[in-house]
């Protein structure tokens, strides 16, 4: 008897975390209208020792957080990028190379995805 193949497979999401300290990320999916959560991944990366006394996040911390991410896209793979949120919290937010980090960060989990916070800079 043949396998019927158009069964829907369920959707599944990857939220990441870049934080100070450690870089989290959830992976979920939707199963009958619900969210179960699959996989849980987490890396300390110091990321905010990196931080100078000019904010600038020094290329050692840069090169841990992207060697992180970089585990985390082996998990990730076959994702859509839709389905994959990134989100910083305060070290990214006060690093004045946040972006060169982020770019970097795009090439190895691309994503269209950004939370608000990780590219707007507090006056």
């Amino acid at each position: 008897m043949p396998i019927n193949d158009n069964t829907p497979r369920p959707q599944e999401f990857a939220a990441v975390d870049l934080g100070s300290n450690s870089f989290h990320m959830v992976i979920a999916r939707v199963v009958d209208g619900a969210m179960q959560i699959i996989g849980r991944l987490k890396q300390r990366v110091h990321l905010a020792d990196g931080l100078d006394e000019n904010s600038v996040l020094s290329e050692e911390a840069m090169t841990r957080g992207l060697n992180c991410l970089s585990l985390f896209a082996e998990r990730l793979q076959g994702f859509s990028p839709s389905s994959v949120c990134i989100v910083g919290t305060h070290t990214l937010r006060q690093a004045t190379n946040a972006a060169e980090f982020l770019k970097r960060a795009e090439k190895v989990i691309p994503t269209r995805s950004r939370s608000s916070p990780v590219m707007k800079k507090r006056a």
